[in-house]
């Protein structure tokens, strides 16, 4: 697997506005699932670990209220969601997922974003399938073998875990998430992830150099302005 689960998706500038903007998506991402799950994230496991997640952005605790309440409500907004796959600058591969109420709107912005960087959108399942959905959890530590041994004793299916620079890293089905996550935390008291999502991890890299860098760029923050995008996946390996 190595580290390319490190170029997975882009983040975000923390400027204020960036800030806004991920309060944002993810008060939109909490609706959608509050509404389609129910509002109590004790019975919503995919509402729990939005707003798990969002208490690790330092998302305000008033836009998760804002939008559980929202959605307890009649009628309001219908978003659903869309996936655009392509060819980005240097032909890395990008998954790009959205939640939109106009359906019109959001695949003319994100073409846009293609079209304006010569890179090109492709067909449902054209790169998707070069990309695992996975869970991963990253924490300090120096030993696999006890974490081996916890997910062995709690049955959860693992792909893969590393050690590298003080930090184990587990790789697994993204439908072992709560398996894994219940397993290390019973396991290890106290211990703290410094990652903990479920994702697209891309089987291969494409290293992006020279001209097209700028370009690269120049793509991801386009894609990023867009108001119905909510996360992208890419294989690039930016060559400094």
């Amino acid at each position: 697997m190595g580290r390319a689960f490190e170029v997975r998706k882009v983040a975000m500038a923390k400027t204020q506005a960036a800030k806004s903007k991920v309060f944002s998506k993810y008060g939109k991402e909490i609706y959608v699932a509050a509404k389609s799950g129910g509002p109590d994230p004790d019975t919503n496991l995919a509402l729990r670990r939005l707003i798990e997640k969002s208490k690790k952005d330092q998302v305000p605790a008033h836009v998760v209220e804002k939008a559980i309440e929202k959605a307890k409500g009649a009628g309001g907004e219908d978003y659903t969601p869309a996936r655009y796959e392509g060819y980005g600058p240097g032909g890395c591969m990008v998954i790009v997922d959205c939640l939109t109420d106009n359906n019109n709107r959001t695949i003319t912005d994100v073409r846009n974003c293609f079209t304006k960087t010569n890179s090109k959108i492709g067909a449902p399942g054209a790169v998707m399938h070069m990309f695992d959905h996975q869970a991963i959890f990253s924490f300090k530590g120096e030993d696999d073998e006890p974490v081996l041994e916890a997910l062995m004793m709690a049955d959860a299916d693992v792909t893969d875990v590393e050690v590298e620079d003080g930090m184990v890293t587990v790789f697994a089905p993204h439908t072992e998430f709560y398996k894994i996550k219940t397993a290390l935390t019973e396991a290890f008291d106290g211990i703290e992830f410094e990652t903990e999502e479920i994702t697209f991890v891309p089987q291969t890299t494409a290293k992006i150099t020279g001209e097209d860098v700028a370009v690269f760029e120049k793509f991801m923050n386009m894609l990023n302005d867009c108001d119905d995008v909510q996360d992208i996946y890419h294989n690039a390996e930016i060559e400094e």
